[in-house]
């Protein structure tokens, strides 16, 4: 039996949105013709794809059969993509990078606009959710994680380590008592992750007693350094993030640091796709140097301090 390619693309589209008007807004089309490419599908397939409900298109369980056929249809379209267009040797088409908050915004933006000027006709697209992405449903082409998933038919690859320093603001240590030793903190307003929001379990950086006194909280890394900048208190900030908060000082940089990693997560599936295996490449090498070089500039201002 054969398929239309778009038939397909849509199908995808639906079952990664899991509704037809989120997969209109991914595919610029009308809600409607989605229903009708949908319904002509199935039709041909003799067998309903999705369970149509009010929250929404789940995968029937002929859906879930046909998704695997569909994915490697993509994955083939892609790569004959990649090996037409390679004479250039430059890169084309889209991409979605997932990453949490913190790295979307520190890390990601200097990156993918220096990949984008490389590529003039990439398409670079950065999601920042506070949570673990889900690459089964293709909610990313990759993503960047803070640890290895147990599950899942993923390739994981180490980027590399960072680091974690307690910072405050210069107003806020102006006017608060002094902190020379670890014991000091206890007089001190904590800020940190709201504790019933943590989705990985390396985002969990305060001892039991100090997440009893946080004071200011936020699922987000940003709105957390935000926090400390406006003189909240005194929390961890990753030192790839200090260059943008030069209102924050040091707080105990000798006694108190964390480390913790990133992963660039793939489905397994897309190491054959050479167009993805490049870009992940340039965002492995891209973000290695940009943690180094940041680390490096938040290392000089500890010891003027």
């Amino acid at each position: 039996m054969a398929f239309h390619w778009d038939d397909m693309r849509v199908f995808l589209a639906v079952a990664r949105a899991e509704s037809i008007s989120g997969a209109g807004r991914a595919l610029k089309m009308d809600a409607a013709t989605v229903g009708r490419r949908i319904s002509r599908l199935e039709e041909r397939l003799g067998a309903r794809l999705f369970a149509r409900s009010p929250r929404g298109y789940a995968l029937s369980d002929a859906g879930q059969r046909f998704l695997p056929h569909a994915e490697r249809a993509e994955q083939a379209i892609l790569q004959a993509g990649e090996e037409l267009g390679g004479q250039t040797g430059q890169l084309s088409g889209q991409v979605r990078i997932g990453a949490p908050d913190g790295t979307a915004n520190y890390l990601l933006p200097q990156i993918c606009a220096a990949i984008a000027a490389e590529n003039p006709q990439l398409e670079i697209q950065i999601v920042a959710l506070a949570r673990v992405f889900n690459l089964s449903r293709r909610e990313a082409d990759m993503a960047v994680g803070l640890s290895r998933p147990a599950s899942g038919r993923l390739t994981v690859q180490k980027i590399t380590d960072y680091h974690l320093h307690l910072a405050a603001s210069r107003a806020y240590l102006a006017a608060s008592p002094p902190i020379r030793e670890v014991e000091d903190l206890g007089g001190h307003r904590i800020v940190g992750y709201i504790p019933d929001m943590i989705f990985d379990k390396q985002l969990d950086y305060l001892p039991d007693s100090w997440a009893a006194r946080i004071s200011a909280a936020s699922n987000s890394v940003s709105v957390q350094v935000n926090l400390l900048r406006q003189g909240a208190g005194v929390g961890f900030v990753h030192d790839f993030a200090l260059a943008f908060a030069p209102e924050l000082e040091p707080v105990l940089p000798d006694r108190l640091a964390l480390r913790r990693s990133f992963y660039l997560i793939r489905h397994q599936d897309d190491r054959r796709v050479e167009r993805l295996n490049r870009i992940a490449a340039r965002l492995i090498a891209g973000i290695r140097s940009e943690v180094a070089r940041l680390e490096a500039e938040a290392a000089r201002r500890r010891q003027r301090a």
